[in-house]
């Protein structure tokens, strides 16, 4: 029941009219999860964002397995970054960033 937490990573495409920053990405994704899923499915997600490339608006996000569809689900709820419309895309999810590098390479 409480067994260790294995991390997972999500590939996501950011999709909008100009690159956003990564503090607002992460506001963004971090907001969604607090909003659908409370302080505490929050606390539960470990969310981080490993790594962001402004110039091919690609992030790779890490969180906990047991959360892997709250943040899925949180990520494509985001329909704006600091009031413009955006959208993110789930390109794909791996249990290693070497496994995730490979298959999307992001």
């Amino acid at each position: 029941m409480f067994g260790r937490v294995r991390p997972r990573y999500l590939a996501i495409q950011v999709e909008g009219e100009e690159p956003f920053e990564e503090e607002d990405l992460r506001d963004a994704v971090w907001n969604a999860v607090l909003l659908l899923f409370g302080e505490y499915g929050t606390s539960k997600a470990g969310l981080f964002l490993v790594e962001y490339d402004k110039r091919k608006k690609q992030a790779v996000l890490r969180c906990s397995h047991r959360a892997l569809s709250m943040v899925h689900a949180a990520v494509a709820s985001v329909t704006e970054i600091t009031g413009k419309p955006a959208a993110l895309h789930v390109l794909k999810i791996s249990g290693t960033l070497r496994a995730l590098s490979r298959k999307s390479r992001v």
